[in-house]
């Protein structure tokens, strides 16, 4: 039994990432690629959309704070959703934010080229997490809060 090329591995985000993400920017719908020709004949721009699951996706650039690499600590993460996902938490400098996500799905890929190649991996979520542990600061026990 082999897994499949493509396969979607679903993931914990606190396994992923640690110290939690912080999201660059906005998010931005994720278009297919318009010739000069189609810009020219005023063809609308259309949003890709997942051969899976079938939903819209949407990018956003986040930062890996734990990443010792700093050519590899950013990178895109595709969201799938109908509508545009919206980040649950507040922005700490302009367009920078901390953020939680859920649904997250790694998809493994070789980057890289020629003798330099790296594993990699393709992040996939549905959304943002609307909880105060974005950042990677969990909650304490409900035994630890107790022990005063």
């Amino acid at each position: 039994m082999a897994i499949s090329r493509g396969h979607r591995f679903p993931i914990e985000f606190a396994d992923a990432f640690p110290q939690g993400l912080v999201l660059m920017g906005e998010v931005a719908p994720d278009t297919e690629y318009q010739s000069r020709e189609d810009r020219a004949a005023g063809r609308p721009v259309r949003q890709r959309v997942d051969e899976l699951t079938g939903r819209r996706q949407w990018k956003a650039t986040v930062t890996d704070p734990n990443e010792p690499n700093a050519k590899r600590a950013s990178f895109e993460v595709t969201f799938l959703a109908d509508v545009q996902p919206v980040p649950a938490t507040v922005e700490v400098l302009p367009g920078v934010r901390p953020v939680e996500l859920e649904g997250l799905t790694a998809e493994p890929r070789v980057a890289g080229s020629g003798e330099f190649k790296y594993q990699s991996y393709l992040f996939r979520a549905a959304g943002f997490r609307a909880t105060g542990v974005a950042g990677g600061t969990r909650k304490a026990p409900e035994s630890a809060n107790k022990a005063a």
